[in-house]
């Protein structure tokens, strides 16, 4: 167990929290929002460019319904911050625009095709499982303030991350990854 600090010791080899550090549970859940909802506007912007390059007719219907759902996902976080009296604004999300650089930049390394589209379905399911962490969290945060619309709303975004988690592994399943390694198999040889 850890020993007592005060605010001005803090614990050894601590960082110092920023002036406008988060002090409570509501302003993480805040930021938490605030970032969710860059990374799923930003998404919106990026998964015509997904579906452009792919070429399997599954992954790009999976890509185009990802599209709608999420800017479904984009107006829940509107009627979020409405509910909770939070400001909606986006705060630029690290962690998705990094995933989202690695994306672009295994479009432009990969050929066109099954290795393609087998990158694409890992590119995206990076982006489902940073999405289901998030919305998991947020519902957690939202349950114990008492936000219960806003849980509402974040278990239904939570819901529907983890279902097309699941189909695009059935995707790449059925016969993405196998064509994808035969490609490589011709390749070798």
């Amino acid at each position: 167990m850890r020993p007592e600090s005060s605010k001005n010791e803090p614990f050894k080899g601590a960082v110092q929290a920023k002036s406008n550090a988060a002090h409570g549970l509501r302003d993480l859940f805040e930021v938490g929002l605030k970032d969710i909802y860059w990374a799923e506007k930003v998404l919106t912007k990026t998964l015509p460019k997904m579906v452009k390059n792919a070429s399997s007719p599954e992954l790009v219907n999976s890509l185009k319904n990802q599209l709608s759902e999420t800017q479904e996902h984009v107006s829940r976080l509107e009627k979020i911050f409405e509910v909770t009296g939070i400001a909606p604004t986006a705060k630029k999300c690290d962690a998705m625009q990094g995933i989202l650089k690695e994306t672009n930049g295994l479009i432009r390394e990969t050929d066109i095709g099954m290795v393609r589209d087998a990158g694409l379905i890992a590119a995206d399911q990076k982006v489902k499982h940073y999405e289901i962490a998030t919305y998991g969290t947020l519902h957690a945060f939202a349950k114990t303030l008492g936000e219960n619309k806003a849980a509402e709303l974040l278990a239904m975004n939570l819901h529907e991350e983890k279902k097309t988690d699941a189909a695009l592994t059935v995707i790449a399943l059925s016969a993405i990854n196998r064509e994808a390694y035969r490609a490589d198999s011709i390749t070798n040889t």
